[in-house]
């Protein structure tokens, strides 16, 4: 066998072996997560993978969580990550028991994977999923239902409860680098009993609210007929007050061309106006006096004898 063919062969192997070497130190980390890269005697290298292609030293392995928001079922229905019945059942202040299905997302803190890696022993985004958060999320759903009545968390105060939860399990979360973006109750079933009950509450409550509104209702009615009232009390006065000036300026007027009448009549006036309507006969009787005027007394004799 020639040495060039020995040659040829050698580098073969070498190149195979290389290629060999470089499938096995190839590390992909997905889209929308970050790699934790480790000795494999478990501790971290301190290297952060992000997504794409890497070069990693056999001797060493990459665990990946992600960064990005996960969608994650509690639910009887088979739903999402949720292939069989996970939904759970909560208690309530009142000892009733509640079944519910729940929603959540969430994903790793990019800046804390290391530390993550740490608190769980190297385990995988998922198997942490599987074998902390949803244990957890039962668990610490159940701690804030246990603070309401059944007729709250099914009934009108649900949306309340939920942001409660929902602040809750951000703050326990969040100390293993794990971020909650959004918690929902999607459902919610509680036996016959505690359904009629609840149902009979709603309906007292619906007829308190009827009875507080109608009431209210008659209150405002009240104040507007009072107004009214008020009102058509103020419009009387003022007609009955512009009357009583309007009498009191036609009196004044009056009195007050009585008195002018009054100031303008003389003597001579009077006089004239005697003169004016006298007809130019004579009376038959008359009387004298000390000027000079003549007065008519046939009228005042009339039937007497002289004297």
């Amino acid at each position: 066998m020639s040495k060039g063919l020995i040659g040829g062969i050698a580098l073969g192997l070498v190149l195979v072996m290389a290629l060999l070497c470089a499938c096995i130190c190839l590390e992909r980390v997905p889209a929308g997560y970050v790699g934790v890269v480790y000795n494999m005697n478990g501790g971290v290298d301190g290297e952060i993978l992000t997504q794409g292609w890497h070069v990693v030293s056999p001797t060493k392995k990459v665990t990946t969580y992600s960064i990005g928001i996960e969608q994650s079922y509690l639910t009887s229905a088979s739903k999402g990550d949720s292939k069989n019945d996970e939904s759970f059942s909560i208690p309530t202040s009142d000892g009733k028991t509640v079944r519910v299905n729940l929603e959540f997302s969430y994903r790793f803190d990019e800046a804390r994977v290391a530390d993550t890696f740490i608190k769980f022993k190297g385990k995988s985004g998922e198997v942490i999923k599987d074998t902390f958060i949803k244990p957890k999320i039962v668990a610490w759903t159940q701690e804030v239902s246990a603070n309401y009545p059944v007729t709250d968390i099914f009934g009108d105060k649900r949306t309340d409860i939920n942001a409660k939860l929902d602040e809750y399990l951000k703050g326990k979360f969040d100390k293993y680098g794990i971020i909650i973006d959004t918690v929902n109750f999607t459902d919610i079933s509680v036996d016959d009993e505690t359904a009629a009950a609840i149902q009979k509450k709603v309906t007292a409550q619906q007829e308190l609210e009827l009875a507080n509104i109608e009431a209210q209702t008659a209150k405002i009615q009240a104040e507007k007929d009072k107004e009214v009232a008020r009102i058509n009390a103020e419009t009387q006065l003022i007609e009955a007050k512009a009357q009583a000036d309007a009498v009191r300026v036609a009196a004044e007027a009056e009195a007050d061309s009585n008195k002018k009448i009054s100031e303008s009549l003389t003597q001579e006036l009077i006089d004239y106006e005697y003169a004016h309507a006298w007809d130019g006969k004579l009376p038959t009787t008359t009387l004298g006096n000390s000027n000079g005027t003549m007065l008519d007394i046939s009228g005042l004799i009339k039937g007497e004898g002289n004297g």
